[in-house]
């Protein structure tokens, strides 16, 4: 059984995050995404609220407050700046790997930096360019040099790659398929390792992604995360609980456009009245709020099992699935809502529109949510006998 009611933290970093996010960040929203602007200031301040390592233990500078009390930050964050919460999102999922498989010392190295926001971000650096929806493809390779490990590849569609103070970083070990793939802790300096072209994207344009290139990239030892061979699994599990992350961001996305179209709904008037007063746009406000609100039962069904140690990956699936595809429906009526207005930079929801697109894309696609859903629907049937 699941408890929707918030505990008083909880409530408490709800409310703290949304007053932040209101007078903070979606102020200076538009701009990032016109001039592509990193929000570096913003992100330490939000290090020093604590939401740079939401779920990590006190002991290493985290706020302890669990996934609930994440994905409620994230939504917040989400429906100010998009952009900025990608960068929150996956700073969080480095530092819960770390957290999870690293040594006492790299710990020790990385979370309280993480935490802190001396790092600035931590980034995620799995897909290449034949190595997508396919992860066990990839081709980025490490070998054993001395007492250390010598990396080469490319690595593709880094979130905020350029800025980041850790990466994770996939590479091959071993025999082709997931398990030859070891998981290292990547540093700014290391010899051999560049920033390479920055993409220009359609949305969340205030977050940086970049290509990571690895020429004879030197690594020490200790740089290698959980044991040889344990990349693959490392990257699965961060990714069900990146899947969370996602879904509070298209839940704050799909939340702003349902507000917006609400606020333009009352003060826009046609045929003499307020369109609000119309069949047509009320219905169309009901079916957004309805779909909104689904989506926020999904995710924090999702959120509270991982917080109570139990499993979730499809409900993290479904989540994620539902969602994004949920918000990219919800963005597109907020647009229509608003008319020739809805397509022009003026209004937020043009903004809207084009940074919840990717969400149905990165962190598994759709189509990768369903496959998911469908092997967890299978196995459930298996453990029955196969009856109904």
């Amino acid at each position: 059984m699941i408890d929707l009611h918030l505990t008083p933290e909880q409530g408490m970093i709800r409310d703290m995050v949304r007053e932040y996010a209101r007078d903070r960040l979606r102020p200076g929203a538009g701009e990032r995404d016109r001039s592509g602007a990193f929000p570096l200031a913003e992100l330490r301040e939000m290090a020093e609220l604590g939401l740079m390592g939401v779920n990590v233990s006190g002991e290493f500078g985290g706020t302890e407050a669990g996934v609930v009390a994440y994905s409620l930050a994230m939504t917040e964050i989400a429906a100010a700046c998009a952009a900025t919460a990608v960068t929150v999102g996956v700073t969080n999922m480095t530092a819960e790997i770390i957290q999870k498989y690293g040594t006492e010392a790299q710990k020790r190295r990385f979370l309280p930096a993480l935490c802190s926001g001396e790092a600035v971000c931590g980034a995620f650096a799995l897909s290449e360019a034949g190595a997508g929806s396919d992860a066990g493809s990839l081709r980025c390779r490490a070998v054993r040099d001395g007492d250390g490990w010598v990396l080469n590849g490319e690595k593709l569609w880094i979130s905020h790659g350029e800025y980041a103070g850790v990466t994770v970083v996939m590479a091959r070990t071993g025999e082709q398929g997931p398990r030859g793939i070891s998981a290292f802790l990547l540093t700014p300096g290391v010899p051999g390792f560049s920033i390479g072209r920055k993409e220009d994207k359609m949305g969340l344009r205030g977050s940086n992604t970049v290509s990571l290139v690895l020429e004879d990239a030197r690594l020490p030892g200790d740089s290698l995360l959980a044991g040889e061979g344990d990349g693959f699994r490392i990257a699965m599990t961060a990714l069900d609980g990146g899947r969370i992350g996602i879904a509070s961001q298209a839940l704050g996305i799909a939340r702003a456009a349902l507000e917006a179209s609400g606020t333009y709904a009352l003060e826009r008037v046609q045929f003499g009245r307020p369109i609000a007063t119309l069949d047509q746009v009320r219905d169309m406000l009901a079916d957004m709020r309805t779909r909104v609100e689904a989506a926020r039962l999904l995710t924090l069904r999702a959120a509270w099992r991982k917080e109570q140690g139990l499993p979730f990956t499809r409900e993290a699936a479904l989540a994620k699935l539902y969602s994004s595809e949920m918000a990219n429906r919800v963005c597109q009526d907020a647009v229509q809502l608003h008319g020739g207005c809805g397509f022009v930079k003026e209004y937020d929801v043009e903004r809207f529109y084009r940074d919840v697109r990717v969400t149905t894309i990165y962190e598994g696609t759709s189509q990768v949510q369903r496959i998911v859903a469908a092997r967890e629907t299978f196995r459930a049937a298996e453990e029955r006998g196969g009856t109904t």
